[in-house]
């Protein structure tokens, strides 16, 4: 008989039973951890991409905006918009009158001192 008590199995103490449970309970959440930073990471991997891409079509359109902007202030572009649209056009050597110090050069008439005290 005392052969037969000894070859059966005690029972788990309460203890390790314990242990057991929230070594489980810690796997469990663990894996939901696992789960819920994997879905996050996909959703920031995805907008990343998204903002990729968006700035590579902001990239492109900057280059095409600077390629405008170079037609339009292009020299003869502006010259030519000068004179058909506001009938401009480049003075006579006789109209350019220069300017050196206190004086004009081409002789028409002298420039005024300043007032006294004037700068």
């Amino acid at each position: 008989m005392n052969r037969s008590l000894q070859s059966q199995p005690k029972p788990p103490a309460a203890s390790v039973l314990l242990i057991v449970a929230v070594l489980w309970v810690a796997t469990v959440v663990s894996a939901l951890g696992v789960v819920a930073t994997t879905q996050l990471v996909r959703r920031d991997v995805n907008s990343l991409e998204t903002l990729r891409r968006e700035a590579a079509q902001l990239q492109v359109q900057w280059g095409q905006y600077l390629l405008e902007q170079s037609t339009w202030a292009a020299y003869g572009r502006v010259e030519n918009a000068a004179i058909s649209e506001l009938n401009m056009m480049a003075p006579t050597p006789e109209d350019i009158v220069m300017i050196s110090g206190d004086r004009i050069i081409d002789g028409r008439a002298q420039a005024q001192a300043p007032a006294a005290g004037g700068q």
